[in-house]
């Protein structure tokens, strides 16, 4: 039987007693889906993974979709990107500073993550946490005249982060080629958006990649979408996560905006990254 212990009063589930590098049964693949949307973040600590092992796993939980930023994906498996601030011979050796501010994995695709999944090789001695902030949570601590407000309110949504359009920034959105920006484009999702699986609302995306509302001048839109940043926020909807070598953690995208954090290049960080896709737009 699978453990489970609570991170948080309020979410996230650290799992035991499971060795991820082995088959899994139907009825512990089970048992491991239902704390992931139990949970909406589950962590499974020192497991031993090859790359082949790691994504065999993502794979239970639906359709891989490789990251834009193609330069960085793992050499066997395009699904993998690789996470990195190590350089080799003066060339980085995957994406840094990737994510350091709140967003949702692939809000920017008509069709968006289900779950993302960071497999930890090499931890950093000073930070690498990444934090999370429950977005069922904070949809449910809006005034109800709020909520009456956002319902049918549809986000506009494009690669990048809103606040910080600086690409010398470490805290914009990973910078694209000229080629990858032309493989994304604007899509719509809800802002108050029913969650595929639990049908249960919650806030989607409202930081990031969200950059105007449909039928809502451009003033309007940033400001009611800054204000609902700052509520979804709020660390009392946070979780921060540490890692050890070899945890793996995967996470509800569809329920949580989530940030990576800074680390100093000086401390070595390694990981790496699968990201599952929703079966289709609900």
């Amino acid at each position: 039987m699978l453990q489970l212990t609570k991170l948080s009063p309020g979410f996230g589930l650290e799992a035991s007693e499971v060795d991820l590098s082995q088959p899994l049964s139907d009825a512990t693949f089970r048992e491991i889906e239902r704390a992931f949307y139990d949970g909406q973040v589950l962590v499974f600590r020192a497991q031993r993974l090859s790359a082949r092992q790691f994504l065999q796993f993502a794979r239970r939980f639906g359709r891989p979709e490789p990251h834009v930023i193609d330069q960085f994906h793992h050499p066997e498996h395009a699904d993998i990107l690789i996470l990195s601030n190590v350089t080799k011979n003066g060339e980085p050796t995957g994406l840094a500073d990737a994510g350091t501010y709140f967003h949702t994995d692939y809000s920017y695709l008509e069709v968006p993550a289900r779950a993302t999944m960071l497999f930890s090789l090499v931890v950093p001695r000073v930070g690498g946490d990444t934090l999370f902030a429950n977005q069922y949570a904070a949809y449910d601590g809006l005034p109800q005249a709020m909520k009456r407000r956002l319902d049918k309110l549809v986000g506009l949504h494009h690669y990048g982060n809103r606040d910080d359009l600086d690409e010398r920034s470490r805290t914009v959105a990973s910078v694209l080629s000229e080629q990858q920006r032309q493989k994304v484009t604007w899509v719509k999702h809800l802002l108050a958006r029913p969650h595929p699986v639990t049908g249960r609302k919650a806030l989607y995306a409202v930081s990031g990649s969200s950059f105007g509302i449909e039928g809502i001048a451009e003033d309007a839109s940033r400001s009611l979408l800054d204000e609902l940043k700052v509520h979804a926020t709020q660390s009392k909807y946070q979780l921060r996560l540490k890692y050890g070598v070899g945890d793996l953690v995967i996470w509800d995208n569809a329920s949580l905006l989530h940030s990576a954090t800074l680390t100093d290049p000086q401390h070595p960080r390694t990981l790496w990254r699968i990201t599952v896709k929703e079966e289709s737009k609900p």
